[in-house]
């Protein structure tokens, strides 16, 4: 009897949303009575991506995923996943709205999921795991979220906006997710949002540390549950909630005894892998899958075969080691001048990105806002938006 051969699944698509409106860092670092080399050097952070009162993640994430669908893909998507740990809402998935915005087939299931910034890569297993059952169906798995700390708190030089949409399916043109991989769950806090806070409670160092321990403890267990090491990668990507973290996660891995040569090739790559991170700022469950765009855009030293090491880490804490190897033509299928639209972003004062990120939807007595005027709306880069609230129900509005 012949055994049927196993099928290959992963990325086939992948497209990124964010505001229109962009802070600098130094002028944030001006504003906070900071030196700007805390955050410049630092965080090697420099620019914040800010999302206006009009844009969330249901917005931003359909915008991604329109970016990247035709109609053939709406026809065959069987599942909408969002990873997510900005939820609009406590009850209806942010998937739902989306699934109706894209006009995706009805019969689908659509939900959202939540583990800090971990919540994208489950879906990622969720998505591959269906597949495998369902193998002529697509998933589309988005990975959408607006970092916000409150002003002039620790974490508010990380802030950030923006989505990730990533169609995933057999035989795919970008990258194969493969089998190997390695998960982690601590019962700890160091950082989490109560449903009473409007910002999340967070210990930064102990974070920064559990983030560090968490990755080489369970690369050690993946190296010896599947016989690998470093020389099995070409390149590593890392959940950013700043890149300096990323830059102390791919030191970490580089062991002492690694060859010059092999570290600064790995150290090469990684700097291609920020250069979108830098300008966005931390987009929880979409910093990982924002690092390996910038990666496969960016760097010019990759190849059909390819292995890229993934690290994903939620707070809290859940953590997975997991690894894609790029498909052959795998560079036809992304963009060579995403840069653009970091150029044509408005640049905020810090009074400006003050009143504009903080801003809250005030209802009127019969649960009514209506922003259809904003110059939000009129200004936004990105195909829909959110146009009013009424009679407590959200309303989003295509635009583009």
């Amino acid at each position: 009897m012949k055994i049927k051969e196993k099928i290959k699944i992963g990325i086939d698509k992948i497209g990124f949303a964010m505001p229109k409106y962009f802070l600098d860092i130094r002028d944030l670092a001006i504003g906070r009575n900071e030196n700007e080399n805390k955050f410049v050097k630092g965080l090697m952070q420099s620019e914040m991506s800010i999302a206006p009162v009009t844009e969330d993640i249901v917005s931003l994430g359909a915008s991604a995923a329109e970016q990247i669908l035709d109609k053939e893909d709406k026809k065959n998507i069987e599942m909408i996943i969002v990873g997510t740990e900005s939820s609009v809402d406590q009850s209806k998935a942010s998937a739902v709205f989306i699934h109706h915005l894209l006009n995706i087939q009805p019969f689908a299931r659509s939900v959202e999921i939540k583990e800090a910034c971990y919540g994208a890569t489950a879906a990622l297993n969720f998505a591959k795991n269906y597949i495998e059952k369902n193998e002529n169906a697509s998933v589309l798995v988005i990975a959408s979220d607006i970092a916000k700390y409150g002003i002039d708190t620790p974490g508010e030089s990380t802030q950030g906006a923006g989505s990730i949409a990533m169609l995933i399916k057999k035989d795919p043109r970008i990258a194969v997710i493969n089998d190997e991989n390695v998960c982690q769950t601590r019962d700890i806090m160091d950082f989490w949002r109560p449903n009473y806070s409007d910002f999340p409670i967070v210990d930064g160092h102990f974070s920064t540390k559990q983030y560090l321990d968490c990755l080489t403890t369970t690369f050690d267990k993946y190296k010896k549950r599947y016989n690998q090491d470093l020389s099995n990668f070409s390149a590593f990507c890392f959940h950013l909630p700043f890149p300096k973290l990323g830059l102390k996660a791919i030191n970490s891995l580089l062991e002492k005894n690694v060859e010059k040569e092999i570290k600064n090739m790995f150290l090469e790559k990684f700097h291609t892998s920020i250069v979108y991170g830098k300008r966005v700022g931390n987009i929880y469950t979409g910093s990982l899958y924002l690092s390996l765009l910038s990666l496969l855009e960016n760097c010019d030293n990759l190849k059909a075969g390819d292995k890229i090491g993934m690290y994903s880490y939620g707070s809290g804490a859940v953590c997975e080691f997991f690894n894609l190897t790029l498909a052959d033509g795998f560079k036809a299928h992304l963009r060579n001048n995403r840069l653009d639209d970091f150029d044509t972003r408005k640049q905020l004062s810090i009074k400006e990105y003050e009143a504009m990120f903080f801003e809250k939807i005030i209802l009127d007595e019969e649960g009514n806002c209506d922003f259809s005027n904003s110059k939000f709306i009129q200004e936004s880069d990105n195909a829909f938006v959110l146009e009013k609230v009424e009679n407590h129900k959200r309303i989003y509005k295509k635009i583009k």
